[in-house]
């Protein structure tokens, strides 16, 4: 291939990526550094990822993400795939660390089932050196829910140890499990008003972010003591504010103990919308992730109606200075549309973040 044929390519995928934030040309935007591969399965169906956090090795941290109709992928921070486990639907997962284990916990659909694996963080380690790791059939605990669970997120509370949040797919309900004595205990259900699905628990502060889809479309905020009181709540924001659609994945960037912010998936407007993650939890901004050419040449689509997200604020390699963000992607779009499409995931420099709301 001629080097002028190459800049002619080249010239013709920017234009076509331009073209395709048509909608979202208002808001700054960033590209993604990595993709994974597309999921197994058609359709709707990768969902949530899960970024594991390898203390020995930054470099070699590892990316958990569902195929909602399938089971669990695990990818390297560059996108590739070194794991994949048969699990049935799962929907959600999110990962806690703890005293040297790690605890990975997931919604299962088919069963209706919290599912949790635990792991020492030397295995997985060693399986991401290796470049092959799964989370296999066998799980530490299953627990039967009597909902009809949707998302899942999971916390360290300074009282109530390690705990998991369970949303109710077409219904209000969210339940509260606690993992004590090798069992998940049911701690409580409360209402939180309408269908949701994204949460995400702030450990340090000690707050549960949920979003509330379908009929409200609200961003929500619940302060959480060992009294499990969730009968008051603040609103955040919502679809007459910056939500566009529904509000879907959440997470959070931490940039001290205290401070940082919390990301949501604004869906219908395939956009994410940043907040300050202390009361009054003011709007900061919204960007959106544009398809373009890495600096390695390759050309990465942008992503449009996100569901799950996860962020991590910790260093990593050159790529990633200061952290990750992993998106789902609904539309996993080429420069020539595949007839036949599946979803993947996207890899984001949380500091072309940073720098693209001007937060450094």
């Amino acid at each position: 291939m001629t080097s002028g044929y190459i800049k002619l390519f080249k010239l013709s995928v920017l234009l076509w990526a331009s073209a395709t934030v048509t909608a979202c040309t208002t808001y700054p935007s960033v590209i993604a550094k990595y993709e994974t591969p597309e999921v197994t399965s058609l359709g709707d169906a990768a969902d949530d990822p899960a970024i594991w956090f390898n203390v020995a090795a930054p470099e070699q941290s590892l990316i958990f993400g569902t195929d909602k109709k399938s089971g669990v992928y695990v990818y390297t921070l560059q996108g590739v795939e070194i794991g994949y486990s048969a699990l049935g639907k799962i929907n959600n997962i999110d990962v806690r660390s703890l005293n040297g284990m790690s605890y990975i916990f997931a919604s299962n659909r088919t069963d209706q089932t919290i599912d949790l694996w635990a792991f020492p963080n030397a295995k997985i380690a060693q399986g991401a050196a290796d470049g092959m790791f799964s989370l296999g059939s066998e799980r530490l605990v299953r627990s039967a829910s009597s909902i009809n669970i949707y998302g899942a997120c999971a916390g360290v509370d300074k009282d109530l140890g390690l705990i998991s949040f369970i949303t109710e797919d077409e219904g209000p309900r969210v339940e509260v499990w606690q993992f004590i004595d090798s069992q998940l205990i049911l701690l409580t259900t409360f209402d939180n008003g309408g269908e949701s699905e994204g949460c995400v628990y702030d450990d340090e502060n000690r707050t549960l972010f949920v979003s509330e889809e379908e009929v409200n479309g609200v961003l929500k905020a619940y302060q959480v003591d060992k009294s499990l009181d969730f009968s008051k709540h603040t609103e955040i924001d919502s679809r007459v504010g910056n939500i566009g659609g529904d509000p879907e994945g959440l997470a959070l960037y931490k940039t001290s103990k205290n401070e940082g912010y919390v990301i949501l998936s604004s869906q219908g407007d395939s956009k994410f919308n940043m907040y300050q993650r202390t009361p009054p939890y003011a709007y900061i901004g919204s960007f959106v992730v544009q398809g373009g050419l890495t600096q390695g040449g390759q050309f990465i689509d942008g992503t449009t109606v996100t569901d799950g997200i996860d962020v991590l604020n910790m260093p990593l390699n050159a790529d990633f200075p200061n952290g990750l963000m992993v998106v789902q992607d609904d539309e996993n779009d080429s420069v020539k549309k595949s007839k036949v499409k599946r979803q993947n995931f996207k890899l984001i420099s949380f500091l072309d973040v940073l720098n693209t709301l001007e937060l450094r």
